[in-house]
């Protein structure tokens, strides 16, 4: 009884942590595209074909970052209901 009690405080604790990283490196992505879009705005030799090319990488590391945190909350969920059955 006490053990099931530990492991989903210890759940919780990592979800936070989880959610708390997960946030910050989204913060930074997020600025990150906003500071290389406004520095490709200011240079007047990049082709618009370029800017495209760099949008669909973008749009792709973003897809992957939401099924990284998809995949981690689903294995969060299954190691829950592993200590509920207990």
């Amino acid at each position: 009884m006490e053990t099931a009690k530990l492991a989903k405080q210890t759940l919780a604790f990592q979800k936070t942590m989880f959610d708390n990283s997960y946030n910050a490196m989204l913060m930074v992505q997020d600025q990150s595209e906003k500071v290389l879009n406004s520095y490709l705005d200011q240079l007047p030799w990049v082709t618009e074909e370029s800017k495209s090319s760099l949008k669909s990488s973008i749009d792709m590391a973003k897809q992957a970052r939401d099924d990284f945190k998809k995949a981690v909350e689903d294995g969060f969920a299954k190691f829950e209901e592993l200590i509920e059955e207990k």
